[in-house]
């Protein structure tokens, strides 16, 4: 793997034993099958309970001597990523947003609950927070809760929702005397139902994404996160997970640069091999210092969310910036492999289409995050 700055000696054993656990899973069980998941439009869904029995999806890592760091889970990211975003996305929601929200929100019997049975997939969870007509703009929910004798009646939809169709468990959010609060809803709740979505995209093929219903859906007292205190909460949630996809995007980005440069190396034009021309060499030029100014900034951020330190802004800088690096990355090198490059024995046109497609438009477009930026240099904010 590309590290052109040495950034492996910052690695603690801890995350690098992170790291190699994820990479040797990838390598083993991910790689071998993705293809025709992306093909069929199918997750690989016998694998989670095996990411679980790692410690992939919020456990510990066999031989760990701590807890395990950001810099740690980035790592996981990055390595999932590497074999698809399907991988890191369904890692992403069980452990950076429906874990996460429970851990952050929940009460002490909901986390002993769900916590465990999330971290060794042995429940699947799914976030239910962006409504059909939300998008970019959350705060404009009409997914609606009122208080019901011995319990909450929620009513909407909520759309575009990774692991829908299989969760057994959903993080929902919606309006409670106008604030907007969580509920953790149970797959077999009467009035909620789930479909899936998944042979209908273009990208994230092998993610499986869909609708959450919610009609007349009775949830009891004690399914309510009682922390969660308006849309704060629930943003909250998501610093964790766009984290996940600045690391997750490096891994996508490496194996397209990977790719590229065995093909240029044995490719032969014009008398030599493609990886002698000026041009080529501009190009891998150009995919190295996109990839290690990705990985400096990744390793940053967690070095400062280890440190309580990171600032949600700063998340969204690294959101923006990796995600678009990485789709840099992954043009460059198919105009490397030319027309191999849409073959799927090579790995590029399916990260391509799974950054430009998805990864760049979820857990906040470029331009929302470029916004948040703007209005913390400035003061000024174009919301509302």
């Amino acid at each position: 793997m590309l590290d052109f700055y040495d950034i492996e000696r910052q690695f603690t054993d801890d995350e690098k034993l992170a790291r190699d656990t994820a990479r040797e899973f990838v390598d083993n069980e991910v790689l071998p099958i993705i293809n025709d998941h992306f093909r069929d439009g199918t997750f690989p869904r016998h694998l989670i309970k095996e990411m679980g029995r790692r410690g992939l999806i919020g456990g510990k890592i066999a031989g760990m001597k701590g807890e395990l760091s950001n810099v740690g889970y980035g790592l996981i990211m990055q390595e999932l990523e590497r074999g698809d975003s399907a991988m890191r996305s369904f890692a992403s929601v069980q452990c950076g947003l429906v874990a996460n929200a429970i851990s952050l929100f929940g009460n002490e019997e909901q986390k002993q609950m769900w916590l465990p049975a999330l971290a060794s997939g042995e429940k699947v969870g799914c976030f239910g927070l962006t409504d059909p007509r939300g998008g970019s703009d959350p705060a404009a929910m009409s997914a609606v809760a009122k208080e019901v004798p011995g319990g909450y009646e929620l009513k909407g939809i909520k759309q575009w929702i990774t692991n829908a169709g299989f969760a057994d468990v959903a993080v929902v959010w919606a309006r409670l005397d106008g604030i907007v609060r969580g509920f953790v809803v149970e797959a077999d709740t009467d009035g909620f139902d789930q479909k899936s979505v998944l042979g209908e995209k273009y990208s994230l093929r092998a993610s499986q994404t869909g609708i959450l219903y919610l009609d007349r859906c009775i949830v009891p007292k004690e399914n309510f996160l009682p922390g969660t205190k308006g849309m704060g909460s629930a943003l909250k949630c998501l610093n964790k997970a766009r984290y996940g996809i600045s690391c997750g995007v490096i891994g996508a980005a490496q194996a397209c640069y990977e790719a590229a440069l065995k093909h240029a190396s044995f490719r032969e034009l014009f008398g030599k091999k493609l990886a002698a021309f000026q041009l080529t060499q501009d190009k891998f030029a150009r995919m190295v210092a996109d990839i290690t100014s990705m990985q400096l900034m990744a390793l940053r951020l967690g070095q400062l969310r280890d440190a309580k330190k990171a600032k949600p802004v700063q998340i969204s800088l690294a959101k923006k910036e990796n995600v678009e690096k990485a789709c840099n990355v992954a043009l460059t090198a198919l105009g490397i492999l030319g027309a191999h490059g849409i073959y799927d024995g090579y790995p590029v046109i399916r990260h391509l289409m799974n950054l430009q497609g998805a990864v760049s438009t979820y857990e906040g477009t470029p331009e929302i995050h470029k916004l948040i930026i703007g209005q913390e240099v400035t003061g000024y904010s174009t919301f509302r």
